[in-house]
């Protein structure tokens, strides 16, 4: 007997957590289980020509609403090259239709809904002749004569009973690995599918320490969080926070989502002590407007909310990743900026405008009529419309999120935005000129590379400001980018350093500057020091940043030390040079 575990995921960077606990916990039938991960951007003939060619006897695929189209091909097609092989769907995009599912998709032979570790290990053991099909909970499945079957529903399942799902750190080598500690959420929001599960079930925490310490011991660079409120239960996350601080060995970072304003002074004091990239949090927002969260049964306080952001910003040792979903009951466009522009003024690290998905099984869907809901029929079942939120304003919306996740999100362009800024009533009308542009100069159906962005921000603000404008902006946009990356093709925009080259050449062969400046540059010598850092000279006041908090007046030259980089922000360390050797140096 041979089966496959095929998880199609939405990046190349993602792994499926599903399908390794599947086969972790399949008992006796583990060695009959090969997992196969792809991922969206690949071609279903590439998919397909990939598990024909194992010759499976049964292929199961994990569907989520990202990739449940391009299964529906893939398995399609599989039936009809080799009907005798036996499909299966499993998750969350097929749990809540499978009778309709059944129906209409006669290409496969059965559904497993709900969690399936156990009744995977007890559809492995039908498939090998160990077991009646008829006795399996928690599944739906196609008689010989055409007939649908959907079983009664499964208890879940003890988090405690499951193996740990890792055993080769070497297949997820530039990959994010994914674990969870808990099912279930305490809240009732109406667009989620989590809110659909009443109960809060946790891993006992002496297996997770155990699993973590795993991903210590591997120096996997990043663990991220599936449990969805990590914090809805002080003790089990307080005692987890302080494992991972105490066995700590500078190389894993652990992503969690987080309540906000669930979190308690104890927790709050204990988080600023922890090293700088150890965590970092995502917080869903969602809005601001207190008529919305309150119709979406999210019951949450942004001020308190904000003040403890801003809290946690203050420390400038945990990476913040701040949600927003356009589309909610009771936000039009403008509401919706006030929601934008209030997050936006709590500078998190990442601002991720998200739009709202009517899944199957939520309270949201049930309620599509009331609110006007226009949405895609097919997944990801994305808004188009609502009673309050126009087709067309949603585009505005569509535009300015592609300029956040270019600009904001990027982390390349923190000074020049934050000045520019200024010259808008708020953030959102920025961004909806930038977009704006974009559309007007047709550019915003092009693929553009990343020194391009900086020449198009650039060009903006001339239009925008002029030629004044201009010349500050390209000090800004200068100091921004060699803030982040070492490049060695200077752009034209820059301009020209060539007349200070013989004094950089000096800064660095100067014995006396090595012993002052270039701390952990050892075992480099004078010429690598000088590829691999970088000096530029900046004639107008260089301004504060979130770093330093302080403005250094030009004219100014500034070394970039990029061995020496915030580990938030990537931000190189930057020190104010005098090129002669006798000045002192001031650190910003």
């Amino acid at each position: 007997m041979k089966i496959l575990l095929v998880a199609v995921n939405a990046k190349y960077i993602h792994s499926n957590l599903a399908v390794y606990s599947l086969k972790a916990n399949c008992g006796r039938y583990e060695s009959q289980v090969k997992l196969m991960e792809y991922s969206i951007n690949q071609y279903p003939e590439e998919i397909l020509r990939g598990i024909y060619r194992e010759k499976a006897d049964v292929v199961c695929f994990s569907c989520y609403i990202w990739n449940i189209q391009i299964i529906e091909q893939a398995a399609r097609w599989l039936k009809m090259v080799s009907p005798e092989i036996r499909i299966w769907l499993g998750g969350p995009e097929v749990s809540f239709d499978v009778r309709e599912r059944l129906t209409d998709w006669t290409f496969i032979d059965g559904i497993m809904y709900g969690e399936g570790e156990d009744t995977f290990r007890d559809m492995a053991a039908c498939w090998n002749g160990a077991a009646d099909i008829e006795s399996v909970e928690g599944i739906g499945h196609r008689h010989p004569d055409g007939r649908v079957h959907v079983h009664p529903s499964r208890d879940f399942v003890d988090m405690s009973r499951l193996n740990f799902v890792y055993t080769r750190p070497e297949d997820f080598k530039n990959k994010i690995i994914y674990y969870e500690t808990s099912r279930g959420c305490p809240f009732r929001c109406s667009y989620c599918l989590s809110s659909v599960e009443k109960k809060v079930r946790f891993r006992d925490t002496a297996l997770v320490k155990k699993d973590l310490q795993q991903f210590i011991d591997w120096k996997i660079p990043q663990v991220k969080f599936v449990d969805r409120t990590f914090n809805c239960q002080r003790d089990h996350s307080m005692d987890i926070l302080r494992f991972i601080k105490a066995q700590d060995k500078g190389k894993t970072n652990f992503h969690f989502e987080v309540t906000a304003d669930l979190l308690t002074e104890e927790e709050l004091e204990f988080m600023a002590g922890l090293r700088p990239g150890l965590i970092q949090l995502e917080i869903g927002v969602q809005s601001t407007n207190p008529e919305t969260l309150k119709e979406i049964r999210r019951n949450v306080s942004f001020e308190k909310l904000s003040e403890i952001v801003r809290r946690i910003h203050a420390g400038k040792n945990i990476h913040q990743h701040l949600d927003l979903i356009a589309g909610l009951p009771f936000e039009n466009l403008e509401r919706f900026k006030q929601s934008f522009d209030d997050v936006y003024g709590l500078k998190p690290e990442q601002l991720q405008l998200g739009f709202l998905k009517v899944l199957k099984g939520s309270h949201m869907r049930e309620k599509a009529g009331d609110y006007g809901l226009v949405y895609r029929p097919e997944p990801p079942y994305e808004v188009l419309s609502t009673r309050w939120l126009s087709y067309e304003d949603l585009l505005v919306l569509k535009s300015v999120e592609e300029m956040v996740e270019v600009y904001y999100n990027s982390r390349q362009f923190e000074n020049s935005l934050e000045w520019l800024e200024t010259y808008f009533s708020s953030a959102f009308d920025m961004y909806e000129a930038l977009a704006g542009y974009y559309e007007r100069k047709g550019l915003d159906a092009v693929s553009h590379s990343r020194m391009a962005r900086y020449e198009i921000l650039l060009d903006f603000v001339s239009e925008h400001l002029g030629e004044e404008g201009r010349e500050i902006f390209v000090q800004l946009l200068t100091y921004d980018l060699y803030l982040r990356e070492n490049v060695k093709s200077r752009p034209e925009w820059a301009g020209s350093q060539d007349e200070w080259k013989a004094s950089y050449v000096a800064f660095f062969k100067d014995e006396a500057n090595r012993e002052t400046y270039f701390s952990g540059y050892d075992d480099y010598t004078t010429k690598q020091i000088q590829r691999m850092t970088h000096i530029e000279h900046f004639t107008l006041d260089v301004p504060a940043t979130a770093a330093s908090g302080k403005t250094v007046a030009g004219p100014v030259f500034l070394w970039f030390d990029y061995l020496h980089r915030d580990p938030l922000t990537w931000r190189s360390r930057t020190v104010e040079v005098k090129i002669d050797e006798n000045d002192e140096k001031t650190e910003s």
